[in-house]
């Protein structure tokens, strides 16, 4: 599960917009706006949300859930080390 806030502080820490996190993910950009506009957790496809986590975690993002083990508690998002700038996902193009 990630949440709006999450999804927010992913993007400021890989210092990117809503148009590079789409591209990242796969997704549309008002798919990615929708996501941010959510009210905590954020509800949707589960394609969409399994695409989304998979490309932050790619691009460097731990998410933090309630349960992980923190001196506050909460949710959070930290930047792994040792990560550059995200890259696009890359398609094999096939021989025509």
């Amino acid at each position: 599960m990630i949440t709006a806030n999450q999804l927010k502080a992913a993007r400021a820490l890989l210092n990117i917009d809503q148009r590079e996190t789409a591209r990242l993910a796969d997704l549309s950009v008002p798919t990615i706006q929708r996501m941010e506009a959510s009210e905590g957790v954020i509800r949707g496809n589960v394609d969409s949300l399994m695409k989304l986590v998979a490309a932050l975690e790619q691009a460097g993002i731990e998410l933090i859930s309630p349960g992980a083990i923190s001196p506050g508690g909460g949710r959070g998002v930290r930047l792994k080390e040792h990560v550059g700038t995200p890259k696009a996902r890359t398609e094999t193009t096939r021989a025509g």
